[in-house]
């Protein structure tokens, strides 16, 4: 990557992903520390940041678009913001290199393979996106070829070249979206080499990801994030603890030693089964995970008269929503801890918590997406002992 005075990336006003790449990294941190105790400062004392000691190249998911410039030529990248158009990127210093290098040269082979990218103004084409994903600490990788039809012309010449190219590859997936969509991944999809899914090690617990289960980006500083849930969560080993929005079941699995039993739950139906191996992968017995709607299940709970002692909650960026909240609330756990990838979201829920019975204790931001305007944070809320209405 060519680097210029303004910034490190020559793409940077095109691609739009790296709002802060003007900034030296310590400038990031500090802009960063500065937003969220001007969102969260009400609630108490904003411990510091947690930044990266490199960062750079730690995306472990990388997507490409695939499209044809206006020569007619294939190019890879990303989309410019506000539009479908594609930015050809070739490498990306926030995107592991690996998954750069492959999905260079898939974009070379294509030719020689007769394969067509997918024209969205006349619906032709077949190949759409390719999306790589890497663990960081096992090495294993996963590319999913999203592709317009099932059909796969020179499917076994393709495979084998690229796999010659990059035997570190453990699975492909063909996955098909022949939809006029803007989302990435179809509802169809078939594994055409390896298992369908890869392995990673986070926070010493082995986890199986599939190509449409969520898996966080960072691991380098998932590390550092979930550290802290588990800090704040001050288990002794007596807690039922309840992970909502569970996903692969990361922050439980790693709580899970810690825990009596750990109860999960996740909308996203391949993800819990995810979940459900990774708890037999690393030979868990405490581990209980279904698929369901968070706000549903924790009314369900508490008709069954369970009550968790301990709630972690890692919604998506719009937050949580009022059912899980006022469930939450009638639950009345000891400790939750929430896990936000939005301060803005984080600081309604907040509010609705609080205004519950909750006090704020502890408030701790995690960069865990350099040169990026995102900001993550847990925080720790325990019941008060007088409800305030």
């Amino acid at each position: 990557m060519r680097e210029n005075k303004s910034s490190p990336c020559a793409l940077h006003k095109k691609c739009g992903g790296c709002q802060l790449q003007n900034l030296p990294y310590p400038e990031q941190l500090l802009l960063k520390q500065r937003r969220a105790v001007a969102l969260l400062g009400e609630f108490g004392h904003v411990e510091d940041i947690i930044g990266m000691d490199t960062p750079l190249h730690y995306r472990n998911k990388v997507h490409a678009a695939f499209a044809l410039d206006s020569r007619r030529r294939i190019v890879s990248g990303i989309y410019q913001p506000g539009s479908h158009a594609v930015v050809p990127v070739d490498e990306c210093m926030i995107e592991d290199e690996t998954a750069d290098g492959i999905i260079r040269d898939i974009r070379a082979m294509l030719p020689d393979f007769k394969i067509q990218v997918f024209d969205e103004r006349n619906g032709s084409g077949w190949l759409r996106h390719v999306l790589v994903k890497r663990g960081f600490q096992t090495g294993q990788v996963m590319v999913v070829l999203v592709a317009a039809s099932p059909i796969f012309q020179l499917q076994k010449p393709f495979l084998k070249k690229l796999l010659a190219l990059h035997p570190e590859i453990c699975t492909v997936i063909l996955n098909i979206n022949d939809r006029f969509t803007p989302v990435v991944l179809g509802s169809r999809e078939k594994i055409i080499y390896g298992s369908g899914y890869i392995e990673d090690i986070l926070c010493g617990k082995r986890f199986r990801i599939s190509a449409k289960s969520f898996y966080q980006i960072n691991p380098v500083q998932t590390q550092a994030l979930y550290a802290k849930a588990v800090e704040f969560a001050a288990l002794t080993g007596k807690e039922t603890v309840l992970d909502a929005y569970c996903g692969i079941g990361t922050i439980g699995i790693t709580a899970a030693d810690r825990a009596k039993q750990i109860v999960g739950v996740e909308r996203n139906r391949d993800a819990v089964k995810d979940a459900i191996a990774n708890a037999r992968l690393n030979g868990l017995k405490n581990c209980w995970f279904t698929a369901g709607d968070a706000g549903k299940y924790m009314e369900q709970m508490a008709a069954d008269g369970i009550k968790p002692d301990v709630v972690f909650m890692d919604p998506p960026r719009a937050g949580s929503d009022e059912r899980f909240i006022s469930s939450l609330i009638k639950s009345a756990p000891r400790r939750v801890v929430y896990v936000s990838c939005s301060p803005e979201t984080l600081r309604r829920d907040l509010d609705m918590l609080i205004k519950g019975g909750f006090r704020v204790r502890r408030i701790q931001p995690v960069d865990m997406f350099p040169f990026t305007n995102h900001i993550e944070a847990v925080v720790l809320l325990e019941l008060a002992e007088k409800p305030r209405r």
